[in-house]
């Protein structure tokens, strides 16, 4: 267990990142906003903020608008490898840790009927790339390379050793 007690607080902060920043960086980037917001508000406690990416072809797949938006982000991934990055920042006693973590996944070729069965699902819904492996959407998971519950939106493995310093 990562901490025994701790309270979810949503940072209302612009997630928008300048075109010029690589793609790489961007969750890292918001995930330090994110924390910076909560612990100017709670400044002795200890902030973990986070953010998840999908990204294929250098392009960051937010969360769709709607199902359109949902149905092309599948096919973009169908049949492919993406990435999906957790950018982190811890901040306690005023000093900040940022790292990213980094995770392969490759999809099965999805048909139309798959797609649209997952569309109506409203699984799609307020997740990165259109898809929560650990709901139905993992499926469509031909293999993973790296850590599933970075995929998931929390590498809590990772986590947990920076914040008892025993990150390799």
């Amino acid at each position: 267990m990562i901490v025994d007690e701790f309270d979810i607080i949503p940072a209302d902060v612009d997630e928008s990142v300048s075109e010029k920043t690589a793609v790489d960086l961007r969750p890292e980037l918001i995930a330090e906003r994110k924390a910076g917001f909560i612990a100017e508000k709670h400044p002795d406690s200890l902030v973990i903020g986070c953010d998840t990416a999908v990204i294929v072809d250098d392009i960051m797949l937010g969360k769709p608008r709607d199902e359109r938006d949902a149905r092309d982000m599948l096919n973009m991934l169908s049949g492919r490898v993406h990435k999906v990055i957790t950018g982190n920042c811890i901040i306690s006693d005023g000093q900040k840790h940022s790292f990213s973590v980094v995770t392969e996944v490759e999809f099965y070729n999805l048909t139309e009927q798959e797609i649209d069965a997952y569309i109506a699902t409203d699984d799609w819904r307020d997740k990165a790339g259109a898809y929560g492996i650990q709901g139905k959407a993992g499926l469509f998971v031909k293999r993973i390379n790296g850590d599933y519950n970075n995929v998931v939106g929390l590498p809590c493995a990772e986590l947990n050793r920076r914040l008892n310093k025993g990150a390799d």
